[in-house]
């Protein structure tokens, strides 16, 4: 959903998941930095963060990407 530009049908994927990963994660932040939503991205990283998930290189590019289309 998230490639074709769909935030709200990835998000809602991606809140009905029974476990999250840090591949999840990074997914998820990937879609909205990609779709121009840096603050929301920003936002769901804190989140990882709070739920004690260690981000990769991709995390942090994905991230930084959504700073960037902010």
């Amino acid at each position: 959903y998230g490639k074709c530009g769909n935030v709200d049908d990835a998000r809602s994927v991606f809140a009905k998941m029974p476990q999250r990963d840090a591949v999840s994660w990074t997914a998820i932040i990937a879609v909205y930095s990609q779709n121009g939503h840096g603050r929301e991205a920003l936002e769901l990283f804190k989140q990882m963060l709070l739920e004690g998930l260690s981000p990769d290189k991709v995390t942090f590019i994905s991230v930084l990407s959504g700073c960037s289309h902010a």
